[in-house]
């Protein structure tokens, strides 16, 4: 498959690969804090390279969960699900089910982060219809064995800490795991310090705002 060209493209802060529990949940935070997203519903195997910048490709449509939930987790998930669905949809969250990401295009400016004082990469998400670019990737369902080849082919040192290794070019992580798929709670958790973390970065004077926020679509689990 071909990329599409460049002139067929959209900016956004933020582009949330998956329209699962996990990017419903990271997405549903980020429209809480203002932050403007874009949310596709998986990330396929590229069938061709680009020519600049740094190419990222995994397969996150064939992942299936690894644990064995019990009826009540089952029933928990399908209810906040329920509610991020209605949330996403009275709050008209720009998700795109049918759209699927070809590739992961790093497009590096070279501009210093406010807060990091490290390079700031941008991201080209390439689809059938046109070219997302945007400054955060947020990925979800995916197994970290796959995500430590992405970012060692952008010659990024891993080290123990995956999730902070992706952070510092720009990709966040909710919902992942190889063995173990979170359960609900926990990727709210996480989505909740994802959406922190990007509102921090696109503006810093709310950061002490962010923290002392809650999750407000989703009701406590009984």
């Amino acid at each position: 498959m071909s990329l599409t060209p460049v002139s067929a493209t959209e900016r956004t802060t933020a582009v949330v690969i998956g329209t699962g529990l996990s990017g419903l949940a990271v997405a549903s935070e980020l429209r809480r804090h203002g932050i403007a997203a874009i949310i596709v519903s998986g990330l396929d195997v590229a069938g061709s390279g680009v020519n600049s910048g740094a190419a990222l490709s995994t397969n996150t449509a064939a992942l299936p969960r690894c644990d064995s939930a019990d009826a009540a987790s089952l029933q928990e998930r399908n209810e906040i699900l329920r509610h991020l669905r209605n949330y996403a949809s009275s709050h008209q969250l720009d998700v795109r089910n049918t759209t699927r990401a070809i590739q992961l295009n790093a497009v590096d400016h070279g501009l210093a982060d406010d807060l990091g004082g490290t390079s700031r990469r941008q991201w080209a998400v390439h689809t059938a219809d046109g070219v997302l670019l945007a400054d955060h990737i947020v990925v979800t369902r995916c197994g970290q064995s796959q995500l430590r080849r992405m970012v060692a082919e952008l010659g990024i040192t891993v080290g123990h800490n995956l999730a902070a290794a992706m952070r510092s070019i720009g990709i966040y992580l909710v919902g992942v795991g190889d063995l173990i798929t979170p359960t609900p709670k926990e990727v709210l958790r996480q989505a909740k310090v994802v959406g922190q973390a990007i509102s921090a970065r696109v503006n810093p004077g709310s950061v002490q705002a962010a923290l002392t926020g809650s999750f407000a679509a989703i009701p406590a689990p009984a």
